[in-house]
């Protein structure tokens, strides 16, 4: 890409007229605010209602997320030792409505179109016409990750459009003068607080803001009673959540702990290669040039802070081992702004060609490895499962607890008059993680479970329920049987987990095991089961 794509404006032709969409950068001030071109309506909603179709299609295939599973089981709550509580309540809701994939999948899809508007906006503040917001726009829709946080309703999901839309709020705030401008840091500060209740994350993207202020500027921001008015809001907003982690010892902490130590510091391994794929490889020269565009356009020099943040992020998930994925949002931000000086490379009509050759093939990509485009009956042999482990996470669970459900019954049957005889007695099913236990709060009942006879002292579901000091007999599922086999009279590996499907996954040929005459009281042996990941 020539220097134009890096960041120098060239001098254009009569073609790239400002009439066409493509303006030269403009001096912050009032001036500027009236200047800005207007939004690209029709490839800005086009690319928004091309991916929302997309999702909304795809979004009964394969199944439920274990994540999903696990979100629509959790009891409301203040906060969890894992999370804060807002997807939560989000999927226990729409779950009391309507029990299906495509319905808790909703608030997902509108975060990823909104997300895609809000991207385009950001272009448009950074002095991009019709062209640039059309490549931003698209860029957003055809991204991998976005789309894959996108399908499903994660807690990411709503990071989608919440990182941008901080980032928004600040760039307006810093490059628009007047006396309103200042009121943009109060928007700021309230995202940035509601969004604590949905992940604490988003605390590191405004820290990485404030150092990339302290560091380059622009200084007299700090003197701003605006900017301090904004920490202020989001402090008080946060302040129930905040007070939540105080109370509790602070449990974000040891849960990112947990998963450092799960991950076996793989995550500091794999931040960087990540930062390739995130968006996709096709769009890495685009948001390159928007990270490399702060330093070298004057016209950006107020907003340079969040090429700071971008390294903040960076080097602080590279620092805590935990997931690669982190600096997507900041990585949306870098992408808006490279469709800026992306939109002015495109001077002929073979940069136009090739640029949207490479958006084009990497929402191909995107889609093939994000989304359950192919047959359950070909996943296995393909390489996406392996590429995008959601794939994975989300197939097999009905055949998974038909085949728990089994191993219950044939216990209670086969009970004679033994311990299992009496229907009180029968067999409590203790999970290894979180997904198997939603799995069969979910489907159990089709089978014959009772939902609330699954526990799991995977995160918060340890601190949700045990089981009553009546349970002598428990089907396991997974590993955890090992830890507690001295723990019962007998304990006997009935069965192995298979989605039937040829798929790997967390759950594919675990151990289901019966254990009977428990020997230790559940205050000492239920702690032993409790683990974090």
């Amino acid at each position: 890409m020539s220097d134009a794509a890096a960041g120098h404006a060239p001098t254009r032709p009569t073609h790239e007229a400002p009439a066409r969409g493509i303006r030269p950068a403009l001096p912050v001030g009032a001036a500027r605010i009236e200047a800005l071109a207007p939004l690209a309506r029709a490839p800005v909603f086009s690319a928004m209602a091309a991916l929302a179709v997309l999702l909304a299609a795809t979004s009964q295939w394969y199944g439920f997320h274990r994540d999903e599973l696990y979100f629509r089981m959790l009891d409301p709550a203040w906060g969890y030792v894992d999370q804060p509580p807002l997807t939560p309540l989000v999927a226990r809701a729409i779950a009391g409505v309507v029990d299906e994939p495509w319905a808790l999948r909703i608030p997902a899809i509108l975060a990823a179109a909104a997300a895609v508007l809000v991207l385009a906006l950001i272009a448009r503040e950074a002095g991009g016409g019709r062209r640039a917001q059309a490549v931003a726009a698209w860029c957003a829709a055809s991204a991998s990750f976005p789309m894959v946080f996108g399908h499903l309703l994660l807690t990411a999901s709503f990071d989608l459009v919440v990182w941008p839309l901080v980032a928004l709020f600040a760039m307006r705030a810093l490059l628009r003068d007047g006396e309103r401008s200042g009121w943009w840091w109060i928007a700021v500060g309230l995202v940035t607080g509601l969004a604590t209740y949905n992940k604490l994350l988003v605390v590191l993207l405004v820290a990485g803001i404030g150092i990339g202020l302290l560091a380059v500027g622009p200084w007299r921001t700090l003197r701003s009673p605006w900017l301090w008015a904004g920490v202020g809001v989001a402090v008080v907003i946060a302040l129930p959540n905040l007070a939540y982690q105080v109370a509790n010892d602070l449990p974000q902490l040891r849960m990112g702990a947990a998963l450092a130590e799960d991950t076996d510091g793989a995550g500091r391994l794999l931040t960087l290669p990540f930062l390739l794929l995130l968006a996709g490889p096709p769009l890495v020269p685009i948001w390159v040039a928007g990270l490399v565009g702060l330093f070298r356009r004057p016209a950006w020099r107020p907003i340079r802070l969040f090429a700071v943040a971008f390294a903040v992020l960076v080097l602080a998930t590279i620092a805590g081992g935990a997931q690669p994925y982190y600096p997507l949002g900041v990585v949306e931000v870098l992408l808006a702004l490279g469709a800026v000086p992306t939109a002015e490379w495109m001077r002929t009509r073979g940069r136009r060609a090739l640029v949207w050759a490479g958006i084009a093939l990497n929402a191909v990509v995107s889609a093939l490895i994000a989304l359950p485009l192919l047959p359950l009956a070909l996943v296995g042999a393909s390489p996406f499962a392996a590429m995008n482990q959601t794939v994975g996470d989300s197939i097999g669970w009905p055949a998974y607890v038909e085949q728990v459900a089994e191993v219950v019954h044939e216990a209670e049957g086969g009970a004679g008059s033994g311990a299992l005889a009496d229907a009180a007695s029968a067999p409590v099913v203790i999970t290894s993680n979180y997904g198997e236990a939603g799995a069969i709060a979910r489907f159990g009942p089709e089978h014959g479970l009772d939902p609330d006879a699954v526990y799991s002292g995977h995160n918060a579901l340890w601190f949700q329920a045990r089981p009553s000091d009546a349970a002598t007999d428990v089907v396991f599922v997974g590993e955890l049987s090992r830890r507690v086999a001295g723990d019962f009279a007998s304990c006997t590996t009935v069965t192995h987990l298979d989605n039937g499907l040829d798929v790997d996954n967390e759950e594919q040929g675990v151990p289901v095991t019966l254990c009977t005459g428990r020997i230790t009281g559940w205050d000492e042996l239920w702690p032993r089961l409790a683990h974090l990941s």
